[in-house]
């Protein structure tokens, strides 16, 4: 990703939280690297939808950002001292539901992508992503779509093609906790409900659900959040992932 680094210091927001104009979008940028951090901040700054509202060098800087100033979406590193990032994206998923975050990173490794999802991560990329690449995701992160950028999407779906070899504990391992009330199959599924999430277990946006499946994206909206209801998901990625374990 191709990053300008001409910074000017941002300045400090208030300790109130506000809303930002009608559409834009407030993010908070979390890295532990100050040229990484400060220049995604100056790039995403020159978006005409996005206010970066603050920056956090690690795990801590950031829930305390959060919950000071209630960001739309936070841009999370993981690998960061004293807090990480998926300690950092529990506590913010779990306090801040309208907080949305997006894992950027320079890991892949099995165990931070399930940790990352488990934690409510709504999308997952990798810092050599195109910045047209990022900007998109937190746009549609924004809009309650999830994203997981192709090279984590082909690992999550052979993760879970592979769980009915693993022994359980194995598959416990990277499966995210089930519920007791969770459905065992898809049965509670309509044959249209099926198919759109089908398409979300691909990756698919809204968008192009809708015009696979020929209905309006707002309807589309409307069947995942059905969908999401009737398997227990919290976000579109987890719904992802419990469709691939029971195919």
């Amino acid at each position: 990703m191709k990053l300008a680094f001409a910074y000017t210091r941002p300045t400090m927001t208030a300790s109130i939280p506000h809303p930002g104009p009608q559409g834009r979008i407030r993010l908070l940028v979390v890295d532990d690297q100050p040229l990484i951090r400060r220049g995604l901040a100056v790039m995403l700054a020159t978006e005409p939808d996005i206010d970066v509202i603050g920056q956090a060098a690690n795990g801590e800087e950031a829930i305390q950002a959060a919950r000071r100033d209630r960001p739309d979406v936070v841009l999370m590193d993981l690998q960061m001292p004293r807090i990480g990032g998926v300690a950092a994206t529990r506590t913010i998923s779990g306090e801040l539901p309208g907080t949305q975050v997006v894992v950027l990173t320079t890991f892949d490794t099995d165990e931070l992508v399930f940790d990352a999802i488990r934690a409510g991560a709504q999308a997952y990329l990798l810092k050599d992503a195109p910045e047209a690449e990022v900007l998109d995701t937190i746009r549609a992160v924004h809009r309650g779509e999830s994203r997981l950028s192709p090279n984590i999407a082909r690992k999550v779906m052979e993760q879970f093609r592979l769980l009915p070899a693993r022994d359980g504990a194995a598959a416990q391992a990277v499966a995210p906790p089930a519920r007791d009330d969770e459905p065992a199959s898809l049965d509670a599924l309509t044959a249209r409900e099926e198919r759109i999430l089908a398409l979300i277990a691909e990756g698919k946006s809204n968008k192009e659900i809708a015009r696979t499946v020929f209905l309006a994206e707002g309807t589309v909206k409307n069947y995942v959040s059905r969908i999401m209801a009737k398997l227990h998901a919290r976000t579109r990625t987890e719904l992802a992932v419990k469709a691939l374990r029971v195919r």
